[in-house]
């Protein structure tokens, strides 16, 4: 039985309670976490134009655009939904820094179950399977399919995407498999998105669009290859150049790979370690930023080549950069939105410690996102911090608590605080809810 179909059965038939609990629960976690991120996002220019687009194309009012007083086709909704809240770098991410989950998946699982008036169960149930099935095919393709210029989050998302909107239409498992396989006709998404232009944050629309199309496809009777993955010319062999079945399909249906870590900076995840170790340094007795003679850092080879621009042009640059993301950690204590803006990247103190950091591999660290900082001042002292574990991820993980601030601190300034803090009841409660239109009508801005 090919990939697929075995994928196609599983999907379709496995049963809500049959998940694991504590899987649903983290859920719950990248519901609220999503909903925060993407509201914020819908502020950003990215967000903008792209809800202008599909507001303006117009169509069936089945789903809501994150901030707007507009119902959209469900497709169009995942669209702008997913580049909303994958532009400000605050998306939740997996273990291995090489994915996200909620730009592609979370969005086509939430506009679809908005538009088939899904429970919150449902929702939670397709939201989790359409993360395995992004996990397990990440796992079975890279490092490989990154290095070759492939993007994990579309490339794989689009198969997340549409497990999960083939869950709420209700797909059976030849329908479920031909999603699949439709899906993997539109795998797209390259790293070719670092730089001053908005690129990046237009990779996991696509996803998102694309595999709710799929699912609509499949439901309607077009059929896809249940070959896509392992197929002489399937995404294995096209995208990474191997395919590993063993990460692809062990313990399927006994086993759940999907493992979301959180962001408590506005960067590029495998950055976060780096700017831990500053916020580390910045604590130190007598710290002043203006003393600071030299930073090196030590980066693991997995990702010793990314984020070493030392001038970034705009903010888009600014988050993926980690020359910057130190400096601004040093000097304010926060990396947040408004330390990435454009009007504080010429900020001389910025300018002069962004300089100062170089980067160094070092094959030593013991996990790809490692981190080693070594701080020299004018003086001749030095410190020296190593961070394995970013804040958020699953060894240091951010609580709830830590969440609801994240949330309340980017939703509030969009619809409210009132609203703000529904959301985070009805999230808190989802699985108690029968139509999960009520949270969606809650991500409206008052008085639009």
């Amino acid at each position: 039985m090919t990939a697929a179909r075995m994928f196609g059965q599983h999907f379709s038939s496995i049963k809500a309670e049959d998940l694991p609990g504590d899987g649903l629960a983290e859920m719950r976690r990248l519901l609220l976490d999503y909903c925060g991120v993407g509201l914020a996002g819908s502020r950003t220019d990215t967000g903008r134009i792209v809800a202008d687009l599909v507001v303006e194309t117009g169509g069936a009012p089945q789903s809501t655009v994150l901030g707007r007083a507009a119902r959209i086709p469900a497709m169009h909704a995942a669209f702008a939904n997913a580049v909303a809240e994958h532009s400000i770098e605050l998306d939740d991410v997996d273990d291995e820094a090489l994915f996200h989950y909620g730009p592609p998946v979370i969005s086509a699982a939430l506009a679809v179950a908005e538009w088939q008036h899904a429970t919150g169960t449902e929702l939670l149930a397709a939201a989790f399977l359409g993360c395995e099935m992004t996990n397990r095919l990440s796992r079975a393709t890279n490092p490989a399919l990154r290095n070759r210029g492939f993007h994990t989050t579309p490339a794989c998302g689009v198969f997340g995407a549409a497990a999960a909107a083939g869950r709420l239409l209700g797909l059976d498992a030849a329908q479920m498999t031909s999603a699949l396989g439709l899906a993997g006709a539109q795998a797209s998404g390259l790293m070719e998105m670092y730089g001053p232009s908005m690129q990046k944050r237009i990779n996991p629309g696509p996803a998102a669009r694309n595999g709710v199309t799929a699912a609509l496809l499949a439901k309607r009777g077009f059929t896809g290859a249940d070959t896509i993955f392992e197929g002489e010319r399937g995404f294995g062999a096209a995208f990474s150049g191997h395919l590993d079945r063993d990460a692809l399909l062990g313990g399927l249906g006994r086993e759940f790979p999907v493992a979301v870590e959180y962001k408590p900076y506005s960067a590029a995840r495998p950055i976060h370690n780096a700017i831990d170790c500053a916020l580390q340094i910045r604590q130190a007795d007598g710290f002043d930023p203006a003393d600071v003679a030299a930073i090196v850092v030590r980066r693991h080879p997995a990702w010793a080549e990314y984020h070493l621009n030392p001038a970034p042009g705009t903010y888009h640059e600014a988050q993926v950069s980690l020359p910057y993301s130190v400096a601004v950690a040093l000097v304010d204590g926060l990396a947040l939105p408004g330390q990435y803006a454009d009007d504080q990247l010429a900020r001389p103190e910025l300018v002069a410690l962004s300089q100062r950091v170089q980067v160094i591999k070092d094959p030593t660290l013991p996990r790809g996102v490692s981190c080693h900082m070594s701080l020299t001042t004018r003086d001749g002292g030095s410190i020296e911090v190593q961070v394995d574990d970013p804040r958020g991820s699953l060894r240091n993980p951010m609580t709830d608590e830590d969440l609801g601030r994240k949330f309340a601190m980017l939703a509030g300034p969009v619809i409210g605080d009132g609203p703000s803090r529904q959301m985070t009841d009805v999230i808190a409660h989802i699985d108690e809810v029968t139509d999960v239109s009520v949270l969606l009508e809650l991500a409206v801005p008052q008085g639009s």
